[in-house]
């Protein structure tokens, strides 16, 4: 349920765009402005949601939604969809950079930190997680960059629903094919064999 609820701003983006909708009155001259500006709402009434509820929001969600607020401000100020279109770029580099100071910085292992207790893996398995993970961050943000860059708004609009949805399941899945081959077998385990 959090994952849909987390995509959200992004359905409401493309089923927005694809409205067709404007509101010149409101200097939404364009289905993308007009499609941005109720992301942006969505993304505000969730946090105001969260906060009246006393859930836990973590640092991404308020990352995705400050640069969401910043970048969707942008777009409508100038009327220039390439703020919202780079979003996704920015928020994929903002979290390989993180994992990079968490390991090179601080130090620490960062996915460890996040998942160690539910997984139990060797320190450079851990390590070689992270590498795929940032590698993952870098390749989705600038798969985004290269389609908002050359490709007609439309099909990037389309496209922000794989590169949300599709990326990080195909991900999830080849991931945890590849941990399922470093997890420590448990005794019922070595016995079967």
């Amino acid at each position: 349920m959090k994952f849909l609820f987390d995509l959200l701003p992004v359905i409401i983006l493309f089923t927005g765009y694809f409205s067709g909708i404007t509101a010149p009155a409101l200097g939404l001259d364009k289905p993308i402005e007009f499609a941005t500006a109720l992301a942006m709402v969505v993304a505000a009434l969730q946090m105001i949601w969260m906060l009246a509820r006393r859930r836990k929001i973590d640092a991404l969600q308020w990352i995705s939604f400050g640069l969401i607020m910043v970048m969707g401000t942008a777009t409508l100020v100038l009327h220039n969809a390439m703020f919202i279109k780079l979003k996704a770029t920015v928020l994929s580099l903002v979290m390989a950079s993180a994992l990079l100071i968490g390991r090179y910085g601080l130090g620490k292992l960062p996915l460890k930190l996040l998942l160690g207790k539910e997984l139990k893996l060797a320190d450079i398995v851990w390590d070689k997680l992270m590498w795929a993970w940032v590698g993952f961050f870098v390749l989705q943000g600038g798969v985004n960059l290269y389609v908002a860059l050359n490709y007609p708004e439309a099909v990037w609009v389309k496209f922000k629903l794989v590169l949300v949805i599709g990326f990080p399941l195909l991900f999830a899945v080849a991931q945890g094919l590849w941990l399922a081959k470093h997890m420590p077998q448990t005794n019922a385990d070595s016995k079967e064999s």
